[in-house]
C-alpha cells in the first residue's frame, strides 16, 4: 500500500508538521496574510487549521506550496 515517492518532497511529511513549521517560521499573523483563510486569521489553532485543510483541497495546496517555497530555509537551520 505504501509506495516510495523519491521525487515527492512532501512524501512522509504530515500535514500537522507542515502547519507547525509554517507557524514557527512565519507566525499566525504572517501566515494569515500570505494565505488568507479564516482558520489562520480568526482565533487560529493547529487543530482548526488541520480540520479545514483536510476537507479543502485548494487551501491545502496553497499551504503545501508555501511550505515547499520555504523548505530550503527550514532544512538549512
Amino acid at each position: 500500500m505504501s509506495q516510495e515517492q523519491p521525487n515527492n518532497p512532501l512524501h512522509g511529511i504530515k500535514l500537522e508538521q507542515i502547519v507547525n513549521e509554517l507557524v514557527d517560521y512565519f507566525g499566525w499573523y504572517e501566515l494569515g496574510r500570505r494565505i488568507d483563510i479564516r482558520c489562520f486569521n480568526y482565533d487560529p489553532s493547529v487543530k482548526s487549521s488541520l480540520k479545514f485543510l483536510r476537507r479543502t483541497p485548494w487551501a491545502r495546496t496553497k499551504v503545501e506550496n508555501l511550505y515547499l517555497s520555504i523548505l530550503p530555509d527550514i532544512r538549512r537551520d
